[in-house]
């Protein structure tokens, strides 16, 4: 397996007892669509053995197939998405919870969260490929108006005039909101099209050395030194995101964690930011988390034409209740959050728990580990 990002690996120590540690992993793929993580792990690991039980997911809801107590305490590491067990006391052995997500704040308000020192780690990294081009397809699907012309074929009418108002790409200005590992494959997919990228984060990004990704690369994507933005904004305070939002953009796309602070991050008075600032209008593209749009604020900037259009793989609530006013918002594209989806997520997920497991043996610092106070 290729991992990247962190620096050199030191050479695994060997393990100190004949008993092989045992890997908890609970996620919501069937045992064989995990097989080539699993085994790779144990390839890779030969002091590890892997546990895996499926957790059912749908529309929220998770249900997992009984536990056996012993293996909860017996457990050194666990790989989970969703799941978690009831207690700490539940896993007194777990040196490490890799999440198979990438954010953590869905347990926000676990007892394993709040209460304990157990390392947890983020998959963050693993999903860029596929939700950047989630991003720039939905952005295409808007600008060449193919759903007007996908009801066209539905109707068996040839129309010429309603696939005339084509907006290409080339000179654009994409901002990414949360310049992770996300937004950095959507800048370099972006800039392959011909258009600007600009960037912003809480801290600031001054130094060849801050703007690298220090995180999980999937080989060949992102922005690995982070040379790819025009210009780099950043700042936890409104006035910072206003002269962000200010830039003339025609993308935005939301990439940053969702915590009290972000909760609600843009509403009307970003909405009319964006408005006054690009006279093309701005299109959104939300792959994060719903909350962080103010829901009511987004329907009324798309009624008035303050905003373009926006992509939505997340909303507030989920799943979206079948009356909600926003499935009729005009422009409005909603995906039931799976931009995330591939056929290579678990894969990539297990070389993260790979990397994470190399570094917890050799006290080395964790890949993505989640800093309970930020939140993320």
């Amino acid at each position: 397996m290729v991992i990247m990002g962190g620096g050199p690996e030191a050479p695994l120590k060997p393990a100190a007892s004949k008993e092989k540690e045992l890997v908890l992993a609970v996620l919501p793929w069937p045992k064989e669509q995990c097989q080539p993580g699993i085994e790779a792990l144990e390839k890779e690991f030969d002091h590890l053995r892997v546990q895996h039980y499926y957790s059912h997911f749908e529309n929220g809801k998770v249900t997992v197939d009984d536990i056996p107590a012993h293996l909860l305490s017996q457990a050194s590491y666990i790989a989970t998405l969703f799941w978690l067990p009831p207690s700490p006391s539940d896993i007194p052995n777990t040196k490490l919870i890799q999440f198979f997500s990438a954010g953590t704040n869905h347990v926000a308000n676990h007892p394993i969260y709040t209460d304990s020192k157990i390392p947890l780690c983020s998959a963050n990294g693993v999903h860029g490929p596929q939700i950047a081009e989630w991003v720039v397809m939905m952005d295409l699907v808007h600008s060449h108006g193919y759903t007007k012309l996908y009801d066209l074929q539905k109707e068996r009418r040839w129309d010429q005039r309603v696939g005339m108002g084509v907006s290409d790409r080339v000179g654009k200005r994409v901002g990414v909101l949360g310049y992770g590992s996300i937004g950095r494959q959507v800048a370099r997919v972006a800039k392959a099209m011909g258009m600007d990228v600009i960037a912003y984060t809480a801290s600031p990004r001054k130094t060849p050395e801050s703007k690298r990704d220090g995180g999980f690369i999937v080989p060949g994507t992102g922005d690995p030194d982070g040379s790819l933005p025009s210009a780099w904004y950043s700042g936890t305070a409104k006035e910072d995101l206003h002269e962000f939002l200010k830039q003339e953009i025609d993308l935005l796309v939301i990439g940053v964690p969702l915590t009290k602070s972000t909760t609600h991050l843009l509403s009307s008075a970003e909405f009319a930011l964006l408005h006054a600032s690009n006279p093309r209008g701005t299109y959104i593209a939300n792959i994060a988390r719903g909350p962080i749009i103010d829901q009511p604020a987004l329907i009324t900037a798309l009624e008035t034409n303050q905003i373009r259009g926006a992509a939505l793989d997340v909303t507030d609530p989920e799943p979206l209740p079948k009356d909600d006013p926003l499935w009729d918002a005009p422009n409005v594209l909603i995906t039931p959050h799976v931009s995330g989806s591939s056929d290579a997520y678990a894969e990539r997920a297990f070389q993260v728990l790979a990397t994470n497991i190399k570094r917890e043996r050799e006290g080395g610092k964790l890949v993505n580990e989640v800093d309970r106070d930020r939140g993320y």
